[in-house]
């Protein structure tokens, strides 16, 4: 068995980039750390450093390893946290996943009612994006993104919360801001901030409406989110198209535009473990993300 104080003081060291500075931030002497790592690459038979100027790197095994040790020591951090939650007489617990801007603007007031109403139960969130994680961690309530037809997951059952249009997002002092509308097509020849990196299906949406208006955009800069791409939007250096949830606060120096011919759009669904379907938490979650979803939309522009 790898002992995992071991694990967690290789993760220090390779975080810090030294003995020494690992040694400094745990509170352990150097040569306590150096005996943890010899006997860690013992346990392993694997050379899971090496010396590299007055510090130290992975090798390529040890940068597999310490990608391992991370998930073992975060699932040892979620059983510990159980284990105080059981202590403490909270049996319950429900864990969400859910994508960024439904994560930032639905689920601070989901969270704030479930705590509210139900005090004795812990909810876990995690921001994960690719629907095949569902399977993967089951958790007790996704949400994801589509833009075609459902895909059930199983022992899961799907439910739409809406379909929602995106938006054009233009700095205060372009010569489109005061407009309320604008064509795709007229986007071409603007600079274009691009909003997720991770080249997912919220950004294919947008690139099916431009590939249908007859361009592909032309970016500047790449971003990995929405409130990144709206910073650089609200600085003059590009516009921006996003989903309508994830242009609701705007920064200073933005606003935007409804977009037509065509108007790109994203369905947000939820997938509901058939399990926990009659959980008075999963229900109420689910009574909270449909009124969330019917909720009017407001974007705050400012110029």
């Amino acid at each position: 068995m790898i002992d995992t104080h071991r694990l967690m003081i290789f993760r220090s060291v390779v975080a810090t980039g030294s003995v020494a500075a690992a040694a400094s931030t745990l509170g352990y002497s150097p040569s306590a750390i150096s005996q943890h790592l010899t006997a860690l690459q013992r346990e392993t038979g694997l050379q899971l450093l090496e010396r590299v100027g007055r510090g130290v790197e992975p090798t390529p095994a040890g940068r597999v390893i310490a990608a391992e040790a991370a998930k073992v020591l975060d699932e040892l951090n979620a059983l510990g946290s159980t284990v105080s939650d059981l202590r403490a007489g909270k049996a319950g617990r429900i864990t969400i996943n859910t994508f960024s801007s439904a994560g930032t603007n639905w689920m601070p007031d989901v969270v704030a009612t479930l705590t509210h109403e139900f005090p004795d139960t812990r909810m876990r969130l995690r921001i994960v994006d690719e629907l095949a994680e569902v399977s993967v961690n089951r958790p007790d309530i996704a949400l994801t993104v589509r833009l075609d037809k459902p895909t059930q997951v199983v022992g899961y059952t799907h439910r739409d919360l809406m379909t929602e249009p995106y938006v054009a997002v233009v700095p205060a002092g372009h010569e489109l801001a005061g407009r309320t509308t604008v064509d795709v097509a007229e986007l071409e020849h603007y600079r274009w901030i691009d909003s997720d990196i991770s080249r997912g299906p919220c950004r294919q949406a947008m690139l099916n409406a431009c590939a249908a208006a007859g361009f592909t955009p032309r970016f500047e800069v790449e971003t990995t989110d929405y409130p990144s791409a709206l910073r650089f939007v609200a600085r003059g250096i590009g516009i921006t198209v996003i989903p309508r949830l994830g242009a609701t606060e705007l920064p200073p120096g933005a606003c935007a535009l409804e977009l037509t011919n065509p108007t790109p759009r994203r369905t947000v669904c939820a997938h509901i473990k058939d399990s926990e379907s009659y959980n008075p938490v999963v229900v109420r979650t689910m009574e909270l993300l449909d009124e969330l979803a019917v909720a009017p939309h407001s974007s705050r522009t400012s110029r």
